[in-house]
């Protein structure tokens, strides 16, 4: 059974820093690319970043560029969402999704396995 479980929410003041990991199990890691969602009161859930199997190639949201940074271990089955310079608008539940394709993909629907997701709000 695949098991993806997100931790490390909070409230944060705006201008600070958050780190979510993710951790996997029930499936093989290193074949799966990993992404970050987040879902905003009244709003759809919506694609963060996406690392690939190996960790080489990251992509990102316009809105977050710059300041998030995902990156994996295959060793620990895990993969972080580091959070700078947060604003007020990256409040939201974050959510690690597991992708068994290669094509990168920032839909919802291409992706596999879902985590619980984890709340952050960002504080003005």
């Amino acid at each position: 059974q695949v098991q993806l479980v997100e931790s490390g929410g909070g409230l944060v003041q705006a201008g600070g820093s958050l780190r979510l990991p993710c951790a996997a199990s029930g499936l093989t890691f290193s074949r799966v690319s990993m992404g970050w969602f987040r879902q905003a009161p009244g709003k759809e859930r919506e694609f963060v970043a996406r690392i690939s199997r190996s960790g080489s190639a990251t992509y990102y949201a316009d809105s977050v560029k710059g300041r998030f940074t995902i990156s994996r271990d295959n060793a620990a089955n895990t993969v972080t969402l580091q959070m700078n310079s947060v604003k007020p608008e990256d409040t939201a539940v974050y959510y690690c999704a597991a992708d068994k394709e290669i094509v990168v993909h920032s839909s919802t629907s291409a992706y596999d396995y879902w985590g619980q997701g984890t709340r952050v709000t960002v504080s003005s």
